[in-house]
């Protein structure tokens, strides 16, 4: 189960995932595989929600 800053960070990913500091949460979303790292043009990494991370997210819009 994650917690709530871990379903914080993971929205923050998903919304805003240039604006994420080094955050403890990404470690554990990374290893839940629920968030990747993208390596982009001129070597600069950056956080993305995986399909597994965006199932959870979607699941989690339907109980509101």
């Amino acid at each position: 189960m994650l917690s709530a800053h871990e379903f914080a960070t993971l929205m923050l990913v998903r919304d805003s995932a240039d604006h994420i500091a080094d955050r403890e949460e990404l470690d554990t979303l990374l290893e839940r595989q629920l968030v990747a790292l993208e390596r982009l043009d001129g070597g600069t990494v950056r956080p993305r929600v995986t399909q597994d991370g965006d199932s959870l997210l979607h699941a989690l819009a339907r109980l509101h």
